[in-house]
């Protein structure tokens, strides 16, 4: 995907209140963003790092300025719009770069299904095989060696996800989560058990259940964030 109009760039002062961030511009004027990201953000958000931002052009916005990826102390990019996972995810099936996902010709969003009031992803379908349900993830939790996690806080929304899944398989459709890996440093991705042993567990349960689980690389740059390849999930 691309950034259009192309994105901007600051040096961050500090996080605040989740949704909002104060950054520095190259001529010292001090601005606040949206940051359109509900989670810890552990590891993506510290002061002095270069973040890179789109402009809405909307001046009835209150913040009319968007995160969208940052540059960490390892040069690394982290995108921290988690808004953009779902896109990237449609990108990557759409361009078959998951070869178990490859046979669908309808990719369909946020569909109602399940028992707990939930939507669906991206629901894929093709007459010739049984429906197929895609949980996306947004994953940029760094441990070392390329070591990525999933969540970065206690997830109840993500639990009843896999609840979800389990049931779908269980009523004969597929079901699957689909990490989007949206920092350049991670090579891997696995269950942060440290951090909601309960999603590990229901991670387990579910591969037992038959849910199949995905992870594909998006790293960001200065013209957008492309799609580099699969990489391992290990539950």
């Amino acid at each position: 995907m691309k950034f259009e109009p192309k994105l901007e760039s600051a040096r961050l002062i500090k996080r605040y209140k989740r949704f909002l961030a104060d950054i520095e511009l190259a001529n010292g004027t001090q601005i606040t963003i949206h940051c359109p990201n509900t989670g810890a953000m552990t590891g993506c958000a510290e002061p002095g790092w270069r973040v890179h931002y789109s402009d809405s052009n909307n001046p009835k916005r209150k913040y009319r300025h968007t995160w969208e990826w940052v540059e960490n102390g390892q040069g690394d990019a982290i995108v921290v719009n988690t808004g953009r996972a779902n896109y990237l995810a449609e990108e990557a099936l759409t361009n078959k770069l998951i070869p178990q996902l490859a046979g669908y010709n309808s990719i369909k969003r946020e569909v109602k299904y399940g028992q707990e009031n939930s939507r669906i992803d991206l629901l894929l379908q093709n007459s010739d095989l049984c429906d197929c349900y895609v949980e996306v993830k947004n994953v940029t939790l760094l441990a070392e060696d390329g070591q990525g996690y999933f969540p970065d806080a206690v997830t109840t929304r993500g639990q009843k996800h896999l609840r979800e899944l389990m049931s779908m398989v269980a009523q004969g459709s597929r079901a699957c989560i689909l990490f989007v890996v949206a920092h350049s440093g991670i090579t891997k991705v696995t269950p942060a058990e440290h951090i909601d042993p309960k999603y590990a567990q229901l991670c387990r349960d579910a591969v037992a259940g038959g849910v199949e689980f995905y992870a594909v690389s998006a790293h960001a740059h200065s013209e957008g964030i492309s799609l580099i390849e699969p990489i391992d999930v290990m539950i």
